[in-house]
């Protein structure tokens, strides 16, 4: 809700007071929103360098660069560098709408439903253990950064 608040000086007000739940919702929606714009460019990019119409690889290299950058920041924020806002921002918003796992849920389906058990198999398999390597990699090479950059 929008209020009017009296400032310092007496005889001003301004006119809108945005609560901090709003602020909230509005950097899930700018991170949700640009996270999935990264998304789009990417899987598009993909799509024109494999071309392969069975393989889901946009999808996979979306998880899987997704799954470092959840880590690289995880490691980065180790020691709460980032603050409450900057966090709901970039692992909520940015990273929730960039990464696919719905999607790669779905795909995986089509691919069981087409018959295609050993693309299924492949893409669990490597959307699991290397998006779990990835992280793990993400997550030492942040809190790496961090002494490196306290040193």
């Amino acid at each position: 809700m929008f209020i009017l608040e009296k400032t310092a000086h007496p005889a001003v007000f301004s006119i809108f007071t945005i609560p901090l739940a709003m602020i909230n919702y509005l950097s899930l929606a700018a991170g949700g929103a640009l996270g999935t714009i990264f998304r789009f460019v990417l899987i598009n990019t993909t799509v024109q360098y494999f071309r392969s119409p069975l393989f889901p690889w946009g999808t996979l290299i979306v998880n899987l660069s997704g799954s470092l950058i959840i880590g690289i920041l995880a490691g980065l924020n180790e020691s709460d560098l980032l603050n409450p806002g900057i966090r709901t921002f970039l692992f909520i918003g940015l990273l929730g709408g960039f990464t696919t796992f719905s999607s790669f849920s779905l795909e995986t389906l089509q691919l069981l439903r087409q018959s295609q058990l050993s693309y299924a198999i492949l893409y669990v398999l490597s959307s699991t253990l290397l998006g779990l390597g990835l992280a793990a990699l993400g997550f030492f090479a942040g809190k790496w950064l961090m002494q490196f950059s306290a040193n």
